[in-house]
């Protein structure tokens, strides 16, 4: 009996607690409907109120879009030459510096005679590439099987330096299209102006015309060897039917590795061709973009943010006045 009692005791108790979680769902539904309901309430007494204000920030909004000049931009995609990233970004600082304080004197210097420091900035930053370079690592991944010869080494250190040197976005800010760009244009010829690098560049040019023309010497030699080899195999007094070749005084050489070594020699100076195109600045000009306005976000633009803080400013005076008259109910 006493255990049958206790099973409905228990029953019982259950049955009250799940009533009571289901009185609480009711009443927290029941709280959210009030509030959905106050707020479509309020909303709709004061609807003209509402509307009023966003007629009215849009033609303010309209307004200054139409008094307050607009900021255009131009971008200029670079590429540094010869380790001079860190040069890049320190001549920018100094810059953006000399604008901050509107160094008048620093600006003639370099051949700017007007300046309009209304909006005046500059900025750069890396440009990201996107995707991944599978093959170029597999090219390198092959170049680290072949011997260690000074052509091998310079093409590994040529392809590291190519893909850790990455593009960069010079941005200048102006208001005033013609002086913006001019001012541009003279900047980049101030940042290309520096003598030590100018130096580096000729020796290096030096260096690269140098190497061309030895392999290009080396290339003659090799095709000669070859030549020769396939003469011999023509030649019917001469039966050769091994892939190597016995020279003067030296070891046999493997004629696929003649090829190979011809193959290595003629992409040394493929490269070297490219860094003569590439270093003729120290900061080689990729692209000098066009001005174009600045584009604001939907939320940055005053036909957008005006009205909404009319409203904001609005909803905080409601809320006060709620508040206040809360307060005062209390008090009494």
């Amino acid at each position: 009996m006493a255990e049958n009692q206790s099973v409905k005791n228990q029953n019982s108790s259950d049955e009250i607690d799940l009533g009571q979680l289901f009185q609480l769902i009711g009443r927290g539904f029941n709280a959210l409907f009030r509030f959905i309901l106050r707020v479509f309430l309020y909303l709709k007494k004061n609807l003209f109120i509402l509307i009023g204000l966003v007629l009215v920030g849009f033609a303010v909004g309209y307004g200054l879009n139409q008094i307050v000049s607009k900021r255009q931009k131009t971008d200029v995609i670079v590429k540094p030459q010869m380790e001079s990233k860190n040069y890049l970004y320190d001549i920018i600082d100094e810059i953006q510096a000399n604008i901050d304080s509107k160094d008048t004197n620093f600006f003639k210097s370099i051949g700017i005679e007007e300046v309009d420091y209304s909006g005046l900035e500059i900025m750069v930053n890396r440009v990201i590439e996107e995707g991944s370079s599978d093959r170029d690592m597999q090219y390198l991944e092959l170049l680290q099987s072949f011997e260690n010869t000074d052509a091998i080494a310079d093409i590994v250190r040529a392809e590291l330096e190519n893909k850790s040197s990455f593009n960069h976005r010079i941005t200048f800010y102006y208001k005033n299209k013609e002086l913006g760009i001019h001012f541009a244009e003279k900047v980049m010829e101030y940042i290309n102006s520096s003598t030590y690098f100018d130096e580096i560049l000729m020796i290096s040019r030096d260096n690269a015309q140098g190497r061309i023309e030895q392999n290009e010497l080396l290339l003659e030699q090799v095709d000669k060897i070859i030549t020769n080899y396939t003469n011999n195999l023509a030649s019917k007094n001469n039966a050769v039917s091994s892939e190597r070749i016995i020279l003067d005084n030296q070891e046999q050489v493997n004629i696929a590795d003649l090829f190979e070594y011809k193959n290595l020699l003629i992409r040394d100076v493929e490269i070297k061709k490219l860094e003569l195109a590439e270093q003729s600045q120290p900061i080689s000009i990729i692209n000098f973009g066009k001005s174009h306005e600045v584009q604001k976000s939907f939320f940055g633009k005053n036909l957008v943010l005006i009205p909404s803080i009319f409203i904001l400013i609005f909803l905080f005076v409601s809320f006060l006045f709620f508040l206040n008259k809360k307060s005062k109910s209390i008090a009494s």
